[in-house]
């Protein structure tokens, strides 16, 4: 363990950032009381937003993104971790400013770390990682606002992505009919084969003229997009719909009304994976660990990617190029 690969980047100009490949040692990774040996990372819209200069992710360089990682601990200054335990870490600053998953090593804070559960493996885990998260976070939120599988179909948008995949296989499972959102022809069968009973075109989600309340459509939505979507899907929710949103690719503004909150009692649940309490955050790891893990459908939704293919795959998620998952493996 005299070195090991790294993913970094860094600023070469004062707009511009480049990532390579490049060796390090456990004395250049940041302070914590973990040491865990990386096996796998995956790939999120963030961790893209992290690979440019002005995604306003990262404010130091040089730096190692990958804002999630499973692996071993391979040393342990905490009592409640020790070597050989398998672990999960995302969220928190991993990645964003404190050294992420895109390494073969990792040192993290104690209170970062998440035991595997028992039925995940360690690429499994990676499967969900943040994205699969979210997703789960979202599906248990609609479960808590009272949105069941006899409430009407839960719309999910953004459907190809990590959350959207995610998303509507775990739905489906529990047995919810799922509309699924796409601007890609060329996904319905992969959406089908998750489990949408329904494909929607994304145009039919961003219409010209958003209406304060339009015809009543969904007991319930996961919205990884935001914007007009969003806007949309407010104004067409039943009576007491919940929309659970947790992502920003369609924009930071919501030209909404307050109209479906109060003449229809439609309410947002706001998805945070980032600093979720640990407590909820080891019981989402068991939810997805258990009822709401897709086993037939993990290897569909996710490919397995190199390290030195990573930089491309980062490329290609700006652009909304990515299916479903990319799981990093550090070998």
């Amino acid at each position: 363990m005299s070195t090991f690969q790294a993913y970094v980047i860094d600023q070469t100009g004062e707009k511009e950032v480049t990532g390579s490949i490049q060796p390090f040692s456990v004395k250049d990774l940041p302070d914590g009381e973990v040491l865990v040996r990386v096996k796998y990372s995956s790939v999120n819209f963030k961790d893209g937003m992290a690979s440019v200069a002005d995604g306003g992710i990262v404010k130091n360089y040089p730096h190692v993104p990958g804002i999630d990682l499973s692996g071993v601990v391979e040393e342990s200054d905490d009592i409640r971790f020790l070597p050989g335990d398998e672990v999960i870490v995302t969220s928190y600053e991993l990645g964003v400013s404190h050294y992420g998953g895109f390494a073969e090593y990792a040192r993290v804070p104690g209170d970062w770390v998440v035991p595997l559960p028992e039925g995940l493996t360690l690429k499994e885990a990676m499967i969900y990682g943040t994205a699969g998260f979210t997703a789960g976070l979202s599906v248990i939120r609609l479960e808590e606002e009272g949105i069941l599988p006899e409430s009407g179909t839960v719309a999910v948008t953004g459907a190809t992505g990590g959350v959207g995949s995610m998303a509507v296989a775990m739905l489906s499972k529990l047995g919810y009919e799922v509309a699924a959102s796409t601007g890609k022809e060329s996904e319905h069968d992969y959406l089908k084969k998750l489990g949408a009973k329904e494909i929607l075109a994304r145009e039919e989600m961003q219409p010209e003229r958003i209406r304060p309340l339009d015809k009543q459509r969904w007991a319930g939505a996961v919205d990884p997009v935001g914007g007009d979507t969003l806007a949309y899907l407010l104004s067409a929710m039943k009576y007491g719909g919940t929309v659970a949103v947790s992502g920003l690719t369609g924009g930071t503004k919501v030209p909404a009304t307050v109209f479906p909150f109060i003449l229809r009692g439609v309410n947002i649940a706001g998805i945070d994976s980032v600093y979720c309490p640990m407590e909820r955050r080891k019981a989402v790891w068991q939810r997805l660990a258990g009822d709401l893990k897709v086993d037939e459908l993990l290897e569909t939704i996710a490919d397995e990617i190199t390290l030195e293919q990573l930089p491309e795959t980062l490329h290609q998620i700006l652009k909304g190029e990515v299916r479903g998952r990319k799981v990093v493996s550090m070998g």
